[in-house]
């Protein structure tokens, strides 16, 4: 058996507790003793010294693109050669991890193994990378497609159950339908809704009845109601919810959860005119709108207890990998979250999104280990977890991905 010994650390452990000193024990892939630990049953073990720094459980990011290639040409998604591209999605995968994100929730993939390949080569321990559900291209209604190559077409109940059947096959662990516009794309409009009930009913219930979640891009009112009354499982954006939607996603908080994305807003606002997409250019295709007014909807979807996961789009030009607790920081300092708050929603409620609640996102006997070792105070200072360099030490499953430089 192995052991791992964190010695007084400061244990932020994802219940809301303040953090308090101790020690961790870590023995094989789990967490067995948190707090004070027995010195007889540490015996052997490998010592952390933590000098008071924090530890706490690694991130999630809940809408994940591992192939998205950090690019300002959205239609080179797909003229990218495979080879490459699947070179690109696993050294995406590595970035993660690197980034103290042990949990990712695929939102997409730009070819449809990509995303597969990369999980099966990760969970065989061929390569390295976060704890990850994998997903296939995105399903699209003709004539609504965000980009066009990386997309497959359905039509109807009966396209949409064939569509997901054939990513089954392909061996996905979720579905994603792409129901809204995007404004970047010029003729896509984000408060546009492609799909009909019907098309999301069959989808979600194919998918369902195969043991599979589904996920949607829905970024107008009618989509995110759309989604509610047909049970999709995860919803991206949400940025135009009206009050009936508001309600509606109230009502339905045990079991829906929302990954906003929120950072794709800011940087495709105000970060993108080095890549050709200006700040005015943004505003005059409605961008400081969806702001704005995602803005207000997520404040008050945070007041009435609905669960919104960071995360969202990254591996644009503007939104490169790497950059991914961006998003903690947007959860504070623009939607109101706690600092405490905004870890929780990337910690616990990543276990819970990745269906593994009793295992994933807490400091907690019984837990995988999967523990980040940060210099610094996140609850002083979110931004601390955007520098790598302060993420002394990333485990998971016991293992160390990066040890500690000064033990």
């Amino acid at each position: 058996m192995s052991k791992v010994l964190f010695h007084n650390v400061s244990i932020l452990d994802s219940t809301g507790a303040e953090p308090y000193p101790g020690d961790v024990l870590v023995e094989d892939d789990r967490i067995t003793a948190v707090g004070a630990v027995d010195a007889a049953r540490a015996d052997g073990a490998q010592v952390v010294e933590g000098r008071g720094r924090t530890l706490m459980s690694g991130l999630c990011d809940a809408h994940t693109h591992f192939s998205w290639n950090n690019s300002a040409d959205l239609d080179g998604l797909g003229t990218m050669p495979v080879e490459e591209h699947l070179l690109f999605s696993m050294e995406s995968a590595k970035t993660y991890i690197d980034s103290g994100y042990t949990m990712c929730l695929g939102a997409a993939s730009a070819k449809e193994r990509l995303d597969v390949v990369c999980r099966d080569a990760i969970n065989a321990g061929r390569i390295p990378g976060p704890r990850y559900l994998a997903n296939g291209p995105e399903i699209a209604v003709t004539g609504g497609a965000l980009i066009k190559s990386i997309t497959k077409f359905a039509d109807g109940p009966e396209g949409m159950r064939l569509a997901v059947r054939e990513l089954i096959d392909l061996g996905v662990d979720q579905i994603k339908l792409s129901m809204t516009g995007e404004e970047i794309t010029g003729t896509q409009r984000a408060e546009d809704t492609y799909f009909s009930d019907e098309e999301v009913a069959a989808a979600v219930t194919e998918a369902h009845r195969r043991g599979k979640r589904v996920c949607a891009h829905a970024r107008s009112a009618e989509s995110v109601k759309m989604c509610l009354r047909n049970k999709v499982d995860i919803v991206y954006h949400a940025s135009f919810t009206d009050a009936e939607g508001m309600d509606m996603l109230e009502a339905n908080k045990d079991w829906v959860f929302v990954a906003p994305g929120i950072n794709w807003l800011i940087a495709t606002l105000y970060e993108a005119e080095a890549f050709g997409f200006p700040q005015e250019a943004a505003e005059a295709v409605g961008y400081k709108k969806e702001l704005e007014m995602a803005t207000d909807g997520l404040r008050e979807m945070h007041r009435r207890g609905i669960k919104l996961l960071p995360g969202g789009d990254y591996g644009f030009a503007w939104t490169p990998h790497g950059t991914y607790a961006r998003d903690l920081e947007h959860f504070v300092e623009r939607l109101g979250f706690t600092p405490m708050e905004a870890i929780i929603s990337a910690t616990a409620w990543g276990g819970e999104i990745m269906l593994r609640p009793d295992e994933l996102g807490e400091v907690a006997p019984g837990y995988l280990a999967d523990l980040i070792l940060v210099d610094g105070d996140p609850l002083a200072d979110i931004r601390v977890l955007q520098d790598r360099s302060k993420l002394n030490a990333i485990m998971k499953d016991g293992r160390f991905h990066k040890e500690d430089a000064a033990a």
